[in-house]
This record gives structure tokens, C-alpha cells and sequence, in this order.
């Protein structure tokens, strides 16, 4: 459970805090994530992505042994990816979404308040498109990601939205097939990592120690007597928060499966709601639940009839013989598909992600 309010003080301070939201609208993309601690070691992280425009999603698998950079230009940070992964594309320029084949899952969350160090050159880049990608790449658990993270080994590097004039402010969250779980923000320029297996749901704005603040307000309600209702990030959280808790902890994965997709359906947006003075809050376009313990990723169309899942037990994630596939979702993530779809994956060239070098 996240930290319970300690004195009036703390409920004043969250009161503060929820006040200057409402005052003051929003400018945040809609997402959430979640992660469940359940019952014989079960882990499933959970999230949706909301944005007011196709994202042009696809599925991708990537094996071990790929060659990466980190499209700064020449001061790029360079690694060899570790470990297999599958993930979701933005654009099929940008890893968004994925899980590795340790049970390491990776999300990129909008942040509007996001503010990133400047590249001065004094430590290579990483695009802002490859941080999750790089994070699935290189670690099996939170707190080897945390430790080596920790010390800063790049810059990220951001760049405009495709088709938009703004640049891509975004927050990062991880979560292992032992619970544990950190969010990672920039702010100020500065880098602010949260750490700990209490951090189990992350949104957009505010910044998330102001997001805990206001959490511990509505446990001092209980979710049983009311929860906030509205898309706003902070209402979204309120109720992920007690929603991931308060589903039993079954023992049945496939049912506890089940609990965690209601958890996640419930603080998703309808398709074509929008918010007349808050824009840039969208509908929910998808949404991916990761079974961390069974090592199956399960993605579902905001637009199509059925749920299918990856098995990342039935693929070749090395380095010698395991190839670049993608499953072409289609245009609004329309082609239908059920069930264990690992052998509608496609050969494919792998995309390059939008960086600095890619833009000139």
C-alpha cells in the first residue's frame, strides 16, 4: 500500500495540492500503469495508453545481441541489448511499452512538467524514444536498472512529437517479476527516481511525489465510501490505487488476470470522450497487461473484440538465431487477432528510433 497519511498536517498538504489542480486545468496525456502483488509470486503489470491520435502501434520482438545507439548524433551512448523483449511501438519510431524475457516491464508515461538536463556532450545521449528500450536492453530487475541508472550513464534527448510542435515530456516506470518498482522522472534537469515495491501505480501530472500527497488524502476516505471519478490524472490514480489492492489476491492467475484488466479498464478513458478545457486528456487507444511471473504479455485494442497475448517462453530471443519480428497491428490498431498470436509474427527490419541524427 502506498504511505498512509501520518498527521492533519500530510491531509492538509494533499488538500493544498488537489485545490491548485482543480484551479488550475491540466495538460497531460491520459495514461496509467499499474502493478499487482498477488497471491504464489504472481506479478502483473498493467497499463493504458490514451492519446488523441492513432499512435500507429505494432508489436515487435527483439532478440538479444542487437547493436544499439542512442540517436544523439556522434556523442551517442551504444549498448548491446542483453536480453529479448516485446514491446509496443510508437509510430514505430519509439519503444512506449514492453516486457524482456527476465520479466522486467518497461512504460513511458506523459509528463508535462518533465525537464531534461542539457546535452552538453559531457556524457552521450540517449533519444527519449530508446529509454525504455534501453532499460528492457540492459537489466533483469529494478534494482540493477536503479543502481546503474543511478549514476547517470547518459543524457536523454528529446525532440518534437510527430506532427507536433511541442517535444516529448515523459516519466518512466519499471516493474520486475519480484514486485518491485520504480518511477523515474526528470525534473528541474534534473533526475528523481523513485524506488520501492509501494510505488505500484504511476499517471501523468503532477509530478509523483505530489501524486503519493494526494493518494493519502483519498485513504483517508476510503475507497469504499467514495473515490474520485473524473479522466483527471490525479482522480485515475486515486482510484488505481485502491482498485490494485483491493481485488483479492486469488490464487487462480488466470483469474487474478482478470481483476487486474477490470483494475485497468476502470481508470480508462471511453473511446471519443474528451475534455472540452483539458485537450490533451484523450481516450484510451489500448491497453497491455504483463504476466510477469509466466512471462506472457496480453495487449488489447481499445477498438477490436478480443484480448491476445505474447508467450515469451515460445520465442527465440538469442543472439544466434533469434530474428527482428513485428506484428502489424494495423491503422487504429484494427486487425483483429485471438489468442497466442507468437506465430503471426513477421520477419521484419527493425525501426530505427526517432533521435537527433534521424530528424536532421
Amino acid at each position: 500500500m502506498f504511505f498512509q497519511c501520518k498527521s492533519v498536517r500530510s491531509v492538509l498538504v494533499a488538500k493544498t495540492v488537489a485545490l491548485s489542480l482543480f484551479a488550475s486545468p491540466l495538460i497531460a496525456e491520459a495514461c496509467t500503469r499499474v502493478v499487482y502483488q498477488g497471491a504464489n509470486n504472481d506479478v502483473i503489470t498493467a497499463r493504458s495508453m490514451d492519446w488523441k491520435v492513432d499512435v500507429a502501434t505494432n508489436l515487435w520482438v527483439f532478440p538479444k545481441g542487437m547493436e544499439r545507439n542512442g540517436e544523439a548524433g556522434e556523442n551517442s551512448i551504444k549498448w548491446t541489448s542483453k536480453y529479448g523483449s516485446v514491446i509496443a511501438s510508437g509510430y514505430d519510431i519509439a519503444t512506449t511499452d514492453g516486457m524482456n524475457e527476465e520479466g522486467l516491464s518497461a512504460s513511458v508515461l506523459w509528463l508535462v512538467e518533465s525537464d531534461y538536463p542539457e546535452f552538453n556532450k559531457d556524457k552521450p545521449g540517449l533519444t527519449i524514444a530508446a529509454w525504455a528500450q534501453y532499460v528492457l536492453d540492459n537489466y533483469a530487475t529494478v534494482e540493477e536498472a536503479v543502481t546503474a541508472l543511478k549514476d547517470e550513464p547518459f543524457t536523454i534527448v528529446t525532440d518534437k512529437v510527430p506532427g507536433e510542435s511541442r517535444l516529448a515530456t515523459l516519466h518512466l516506470s519499471i516493474s520486475d517479476a519480484s514486485g518491485d518498482s520504480a518511477i523515474i522522472e526528470y525534473i528541474d534537469g534534473k533526475q528523481v527516481i523513485h524506488h520501492s515495491r509501494e510505488y505500484q501505480v504511476m499517471t501523468n501530472s503532477p509530478t509523483f511525489d505530489q501524486q503519493l500527497a494526494l493518494n493519502s488524502y483519498w485513504q483517508q476516505i476510503g475507497g469504499t465510501v467514495m473515490l474520485p471519478g473524473t479522466n483527471r490524472a490525479a482522480d485515475r490514480f486515486a482510484r488505481a490505487s485502491f482498485y490494485i489492492n483491493a481485488i483479492p489476491k486469488h490464487e487462480n492467475t488466470d483469474i487474478a488476470l482478470a481483476s487486474v484488466f477490470g483494475v485497468i479498464r476502470n481508470v480508462s478513458v471511453p473511446f471519443g470522450i474528451t475534455t472540452p478545457d483539458q485537450p490533451n486528456i484523450s481516450s484510451t487507444r489500448w491497453r497491455t497487461v504483463a504476466d510477469q511471473k509466466r512471462k506472457l504479455y496480453f495487449f488489447e485494442s481499445a477498438l477490436t473484440p478480443n484480448t491476445f497475448w505474447v508467450d515469451l517462453k515460445g520465442l527465440d530471443f538469442s543472439a544466434e538465431t533469434g530474428k527482428v519480428k513485428k506484428l502489424d497491428l494495423g491503422e487504429n490498431q484494427t486487425n483483429i487477432f485471438s489468442g497466442k498470436v507468437n506465430e503471426e509474427f513477421k520477419e521484419s527490419k527493425p525501426f530505427q528510433f526517432l533521435g537527433l541524427e534521424a530528424a536532421q
